[in-house]
């Protein structure tokens, strides 16, 4: 009945979520439930993101232009002057787009994983081989769609008519700058998902056993204490892999013309180049720019997600009692 319960919880998607997944049972792997567990995750992830897609855009803002003087205030005005109320949405089409390859990749990675990390014994996995899977899920998933991720970035920080479609600036990157920028910060990407998958697996972990510990095995934790340890572990796991999230951002950022005498850079270009530049400039608080934003998106990305998910596991037949 937890792992029930569990699987509606890790399968609501906010972004920016780099979680290790759950195991769903053979039975719902036989009778085909486990797509619809991620249609409804996925359906719930595009609304609730569209939802708070203000948020991450101001996010996006705040960690690329954002200074110590930099307010959110400032910032939410000068995004309106410059665009007006719908350049808000700037870059959610493809935050929304990449949802289903990325679930999808993630579990069949997920999939062959355990398959290797098993082998030929019929077992359960301990919580290190899962955190193990789901990292190593999480990498393949990563490196697929990160050009989709600096797609995202690059839409969300544009200028007013800078490019006309999403096939539009994907050309435009590739002929001014070359196929290199497609991946420009994945080293920070690819780093973070360590730490935010393990923290994100072993608080979500700890608050699971202190409640058994407490209460009787067959006692099914109600789902708002399931969305609250959910929240709660999600929520460490992003303040912890943070600075490697807002270097990965501005190096994803940042133009670099490719020239016939080499590239030329007006910023550091290198993940260990720019952490130095940003504690010499703005010191630790640097690392943590566009936080708050990221924080006042969770609880309503949780609620949206979580109505939405209700609603579509209904229709798609999803019996979670």
């Amino acid at each position: 009945m937890f792992a029930l319960w569990y699987i509606q919880v890790e399968y609501l998607d906010i972004g920016e979520d780099m979680n290790v997944p759950d195991d769903f049972t053979q039975n719902e792997m036989v009778t085909g439930m486990w797509w619809r567990h991620l249609v409804a995750g996925g359906v719930a992830g595009a609304v609730s993101r569209t939802c708070t897609a203000p948020l991450d855009r101001l996010k996006v803002y705040l960690q690329v232009h954002g200074t110590k003087s930099t307010s959110i205030k400032t910032c939410l005005q000068s995004m309106l002057h410059e665009g007006g109320f719908w350049s808000l949405w700037r870059g959610n089409g493809i935050n929304v787009l990449k949802i289903a390859p990325e679930s999808a990749i993630k579990f069949m990675a997920y999939e062959q994983a355990k398959c290797v990390i098993r082998g030929t014994q019929a077992r359960e996995l301990t919580i290190y081989e899962r955190f193990c899977a789901g990292s190593l899920a999480g990498g393949v998933s990563q490196t697929i769609i990160y050009p989709l991720e600096v797609m995202k970035t690059r839409l969300a920080l544009r200028k007013t008519g800078q490019y006309k479609s999403i096939v539009d600036a994907a050309r435009k990157i590739y002929l001014h700058e070359g196929p290199k920028s497609f991946y420009r910060g994945y080293v920070p990407n690819l780093l973070g998902i360590i730490p935010y998958a393990g923290i994100d697996l072993a608080v979500y972990e700890t608050l699971k056993n202190s409640y058994l510990r407490k209460h009787s095995s067959n006692e099914s934790p109600s789902v708002f204490l399931l969305l609250a340890c959910g929240t709660i572990s999600s929520t460490t796991g992003q303040v912890c892999s943070y600075p490697l999230a807002l270097v990965r951002t501005r190096l994803q950022a940042q133009v670099i013309t490719a020239q016939p005498g080499g590239t030329i850079a007006a910023h550091p270009s290198t993940m260990t180049s720019l952490i130095r530049e940003i504690f010499r400039n703005e010191g630790v608080s640097g690392l943590y720019r566009g936080l708050t934003p990221n924080f006042m998106k969770v609880a309503p990305a949780v609620a949206i997600s979580y109505a939405t998910y209700e609603r579509c596991r209904e229709t798609l037949g999803v019996n979670m009692t």
